[in-house]
């Protein structure tokens, strides 16, 4: 589902899914076959350096607009067509109950009405859209319905971005709601296609880690937390009197003292877990819940050596490294190229965004 389906204008053709966080611009191009189902075209990923883009927001817009053009070259893909998201928080969400059988001009009036008690913002400064989730759970003759709404200026800098690269943005998400897409086709390769399994997605960036419990499709609980892979990076500059640019290289390189997996990675490791435990503890005193049946771990700091063992040690829970390509059928370009020893698990919202396109 993506409340911000319609800010732009949709056209059915190929479309790349484009994830730009903190530390990278991650692009994956989707197709689809009925002998093997998604087929996965393209996929780049092109670094960025530190304080471009700070909680979401571009701060050094042309430098970022240059590393979205590599990575579409990089990519080799020829779609214009381009999916991205943005930050969860930048973004207000509210579901909100109506009554069944509204025409669309009938739900846009309620909505604006009702949008007005939830947002902080004069509706003439912000993007407002909304789709009907389904039936009301409490009432037969009303339905959900999903409210999203960002600031105009937010949405803006997206478009812009995109247009900047010579992309046409055709949808806008919100990078929660992609990452679970993905997770949601983890899930149904879970026991019993994971119906009725409690499920705690985390994903890990490089200044925090967004936590999302899901069941039968349903957040049941979402949370950000304070920690991620830049706080490896800081402890490497500590220890070994790097530069953080220099830190930065070398972890992507593998390129670091020999004492490093002992002295700064294991004790890291154990950090999150730690962190990954407490923040389960937050949602079972919050909510009636006291178990998750599993943990997936994705973003670019899941791939650790040694952290999905040590998570589930932690928390007494099986937990998952999760391959938003598993399952997949990789072209012979990705199989020879742009996958070979890459992290897929930081690949887990561009994945995501590109599978928009099969459900404009």
């Amino acid at each position: 589902m993506n409340p911000f389906a319609s800010l732009f204008d949709r056209k059915p053709a190929p479309m790349i899914g484009l994830d730009v966080t903190s530390s990278s611009v991650k692009l994956v191009e989707l197709s689809w076959t009925a002998e093997s189902g998604y087929v996965v075209d393209r996929c780049a990923l092109e670094t960025l350096e530190a304080g471009w883009v700070v909680d979401g927001a571009i701060e050094k817009f042309d430098e970022v607009a240059e590393a979205v053009e590599r990575v579409v070259k990089k990519s080799g893909t020829k779609a214009k067509n381009v999916a991205l998201a943005l930050p969860s928080s930048a973004v207000i969400t509210k579901r909100i109950t109506l009554p069944a059988g509204l025409s669309e001009r009938e739900l846009e009036i309620q909505v604006e009405s009702e949008a007005n008690q939830y947002i902080p913002f004069s509706l003439d400064e912000v993007s407002l859209d909304f789709c009907v989730v389904g039936p009301s759970p409490t009432a037969a003759e009303d339905e959900e319905v999903l409210i999203a709404a960002s600031r105009k200026e937010k949405v803006a800098e997206r478009q812009a971005l995109a247009e900047a690269a010579g992309l046409h943005p055709v949808v806008l998400d919100i990078d929660s709601y992609a990452a679970r897409a993905v997770a949601m086709e983890q899930i149904k390769r879970l026991p019993n296609e994971g119906k009725d399994l409690i499920v705690a997605l985390f994903e890990m960036g490089s200044m925090s880690t967004a936590m999302q419990v899901l069941q039968n499709g349903n957040v049941l609980y979402e949370r950000d937390q304070g920690f991620g892979g830049a706080q490896l990076t800081q402890l490497i500059v500590r220890q070994y009197g790097f530069s953080v640019e220099e830190a930065e290289q070398k972890k992507r390189d593998g390129d670091l003292p020999e004492d490093f997996a002992s002295t700064v990675l294991a004790p890291f490791i154990e950090s999150t877990a730690q962190e990954v435990a407490r923040a389960l503890q937050f949602f079972y005193t919050s909510t009636p819940f006291n178990s998750v049946d599993y943990i997936l771990l994705g973003g670019g700091g899941a791939s650790l050596d040694g952290l999905v063992e040590t998570v589930a040690s932690n928390t007494s829970t099986v937990c998952k490294l999760v391959d938003p390509f598993e399952g997949m059928q990789l072209s012979d370009v990705v199989r020879n190229k742009q996958l070979r020893n890459a992290k897929t698990a930081s690949y887990l919202g561009a994945c995501g965004l590109a599978m928009r396109r099969f459900t404009l």
